[in-house]
C-alpha cells in the first residue's frame, strides 16, 4: 500500500485482486490521521456535531419538497 496526496487530499494506493491500482481516501484507513473528535469521544458518540447539523438541513429541504408535492 502506498500512501500520498492527490486531488487536494491524501489518498491511499494499492493493487486488487486482479492487480488494478485503486485508491481510497486514506481517512477511511487506518493510515489517515485519527479524527480529533472521534479520539476525544472515545467511541462515546457515533456522530459528530457538524454532521448532525447537516443532517438537519436535508431532512428540511427533504420535508419542504414533500409538502410542495
Amino acid at each position: 500500500m502506498t500512501y500520498r496526496q492527490n486531488w487536494g487530499e491524501d489518498r491511499a494506493y494499492f493493487h486488487d485482486d486482479q492487480g488494478r491500482l485503486r485508491s481510497l481516501p486514506a481517512a477511511w484507513t487506518s493510515l489517515g490521521a485519527v479524527d480529533p473528535f472521534v479520539a476525544i469521544s472515545g467511541g462515546r458518540s457515533a456522530f459528530r456535531t457538524v454532521d448532525l447539523l447537516e443532517l438537519i438541513g436535508l431532512l428540511e429541504e427533504l420535508q419542504e419538497a414533500t409538502h410542495h408535492v
